[in-house]
């Protein structure tokens, strides 16, 4: 399984990175931009709308935005996303599954959210698709039956995620920057959910889901008075209203840097981001600048920090920067993912780049080409009819001049090294950085320690906590070996142990949208057989017959060497514990947490077991693997033990190499299904 994890995990990143490689376009001579400009009008309720015409395909798309400021919802966050998920479900005219039976008739796509709606498909339909999106949006009706589903997907999600690094750092990230009240910061929680009503959501409707601040952008193959004349009749009886707009104050940066650092001991990988509040709006006169000096940093394949942590050091799959023009309060963020051991070392190489761009002017080729790519893909993105509308959007909700696009090639191009320099000072502060570190604390902490920036210490919620031990001590007569007789214990005891003679699981999971289905079989003679297949086909294989054993993955078969046939002549076996306390190079090192519980960890050379303190249960095991030229912890959950046939076995089995890859035992048989001829 680990071979396919890593095969589909790199094809994933490979797309991604081929994408950030592509060779950028040579500078020329900026060419003349002459922008269409959409046929607009206005209804009395206040909905602005946009009509692009385009009679290139037979297709229309209907895109209603609504503009209104962000609010914080408090003590029931949720009621916005539970909205969200209501509004097309089933109007004053139909029921759902008729609505939705009609949409798939058209062939169209139509969908909502609490922001607004989406419509597309056949020009020929269009008028009758602008009227099941209006009927949808305006005419929504919310059963308790709908809420109550909506309500248990939003928690059922929200579990999901109680593991996720990524999920976890994200949400610790906008709590300390935003703080908790503010629109930006606040975050779902399962007790906030269960005290939204039905009451909740409809009133949220009625009071955000209003025309003052509605956009209509229509393109396609559409004339401008037949639109006009539909949109008349589908939203003109949409209540005229205003969203209630609350003023937040802005956020603020540390008054000094330092490291904001979250402890999640089942992390494979840490999760970095240095962040500074921005108030940037497109309308500032940095604006350009400040997009290239992005680029410069982070933006770009070949920008400072991707060619430090990626090309130089082989640490990560990509490091990159993000800061944008926001209408409200927004952030410069620089960030990766890289693996426990390099975090300390990430760490310097970030502020040694935001040194650079802050104290060097940028090289001529860099800034350039950086402007050619810009430029580059500017003009090819105003070729789209969907660009003309987008553009015209921005420049009504962001308050943009007239001209703002016409002229945008030309500021771009008149950005200089010295702006670059400037602005840099003034957005990338690096004396007033938040580093927020998500990770694995008792592996990554000694070393940022060492490096001198003030540390603070927070849980999964972003509230302040103490420092977090990392190993605790194992109590007087704990060995390696009354752990693995504890767990065997824990399992069934000695004896039901020893009388499973073969294991053969079959699990099936998802990754990366690709459903796949593993079969283990395993032999108490000390062999073993894994095979993961999906999309119809074998992904990978894995055998080990005793003596030898190989490992085959597209296409390709490598052969165990010495040292991995030594592993499996201990590991192969259903219950490797029966054994390995003989095995050489067995250490119990000492206590951690694992998801929340204390766990003792023995080390066996690159491998470590966890096994529950208060169970005795095997909870998870890590493993470093190398991937692509770098190395990769691979972290292993167990948990859902069931009892087969005299023996707990566990039925949920999470794997974590950056990602997290469930998988759920379908069907555990004890000696039976599996013979001989499964190890050849």
């Amino acid at each position: 399984m680990k071979k396919t994890i890593f095969i589909l995990s790199s094809l994933f990143l490979t797309v991604i990175m081929q994408a950030q490689d592509r060779p950028q376009p040579k500078p020329g001579p900026a060419p003349v931009i002459n922008i269409g400009k959409p046929e607009t009008f206005e209804l009395k309720n206040g909905l602005k709308v946009m009509v692009v015409e385009n009679n290139k395909l037979p297709r229309v798309s209907y895109n209603l935005t609504l503009d209104n400021a962000p609010y914080a919802e408090g003590d029931k966050k949720g009621v916005a996303d539970i909205t969200s998920a209501l509004i097309g479900s089933g109007t004053k005219k139909m029921s759902k599954d008729v609505f939705n039976e009609e949409v798939d008739f058209l062939g169209a796509n139509i969908g909502f959210s609490s922001n607004g709606a989406y419509a597309s498909g056949l020009s020929k339909y269009s008028d009758r698709i602008l009227e099941l999106m209006a009927d949808g949006a305006l005419n929504s009706v919310f059963t308790q039956e709908e809420f109550d589903k909506e309500k248990a997907k939003l928690i059922e999600g929200l579990k999901t995620q109680e593991k996720s690094v990524q999920a976890v750092a994200s949400r610790v990230e906008d709590v300390l920057v935003y703080g908790k009240n503010h629109p930006n910061g606040e975050y779902l929680t399962e007790e906030g959910i269960n005290k939204v009503t039905l009451n909740d959501a409809i009133l949220n409707y009625n009071t955000y889901y209003v025309p003052a601040n509605a956009y209509l952008v229509v393109i396609g193959d559409v004339k401008f008075k037949d639109v006009k004349k539909a949109v008349e009749k589908y939203f003109g009886s949409w209540k005229k209203a205003s969203a209630p707009a609350v003023i937040y104050s802005d956020p603020k940066d540390v008054q000094y840097t330092q490291i904001n650092f979250v402890d999640m001991p089942n992390a494979v990988q840490s999760e970095i981001a240095l962040v500074n509040v921005s108030n940037l709006k497109m309308t500032d006169k940095d604006y350009f600048a400040v997009l290239l000096a992005n680029q410069v940093i982070g933006g770009d394949f070949n920008s400072y920090l991707n060619m430090n942590l990626r090309e130089a050091h082989g640490w990560t799959y990509g490091a990159r920067s993000s800061i944008r023009g926001d209408k409200y309060v927004g952030k410069f963020k620089s960030n990766t993912q890289v693996r426990n051991a390099v975090t300390d070392s990430a760490v310097v190489e970030f502020f040694k780049e935001l040194k650079r761009i802050r104290t060097e002017k940028v090289a001529p080729d860099m800034l350039k080409n950086v402007k050619a790519g810009y430029v580059g893909n500017f003009v090819m993105q105003i070729q789209k009819p969907g660009t003309v509308a987008r553009y015209a959007l921005l420049t009504k909700t962001q308050g943009l001049p007239a001209d703002f696009y016409e002229n945008y090639i030309k500021n771009i191009n008149a950005v200089t090294a010295d702006d670059i320099m400037r602005v840099a000072n003034k957005y990338f502060l690096a004396d007033n950085t938040r580093v927020v570190i998500t990770g694995k604390g008792s592996e990554v902490l000694p070393g940022l320690e060492k490096l001198g920036i003030p540390m603070f210490y927070f849980d999964k919620f972003g509230n302040p906590i103490e420092k977090p031990v990392a190993k605790k001590e194992v109590p007087a007569g704990v060995t390696a070996k009354t752990v693995f007789e504890n767990y065997i214990k824990a399992i069934g005891g000695d004896k039901n142990a020893k009388a499973v003679k073969t294991v053969f699981s079959t699990l099936t999971g998802n990754v990366q949208g690709i459903a796949v289905t593993m079969t283990r079989k395993s032999s108490a003679s000390g062999k073993k057989a894994d095979e993961v297949t999906g999309m119809g086909q074998t992904l990978s294989k894995e055998v080990f017959d005793g003596t030898k054993g190989y490992e085959s993955a597209q296409g390709q078969k490598q052969d165990y060497d010495a040292a991995k046939i030594a592993d499996a002549k201990f590991y192969a076996a259903p219950f490797p514990e029966l054994t390995l306390a003989s095995k050489p190079g067995i250490t119990l090192s000492g206590i951690e947490s694992i998801d929340g519980k204390d766990a003792y960890a023995i080390k066996d050379g690159k491998k470590t077991l966890f096994y529950d303190v208060k169970t005795g249960l095997k909870i998870a095991e890590s493993n470093v693997e190398e991937a692509q030229g770098q190395q990769m912890t691979q972290v292993v959950t167990f948990s859902d033990y069931k009892d087969v046939k005299g023996v707990k076995v566990p039925f949920k089995t999470v794997l974590n190499v950056g990602i997290e890859i469930e998988l759920t035992a379908s069907d555990v048989k004890i000696n039976e299904g599996v013979s001989e001829t499964d190890f050849k």
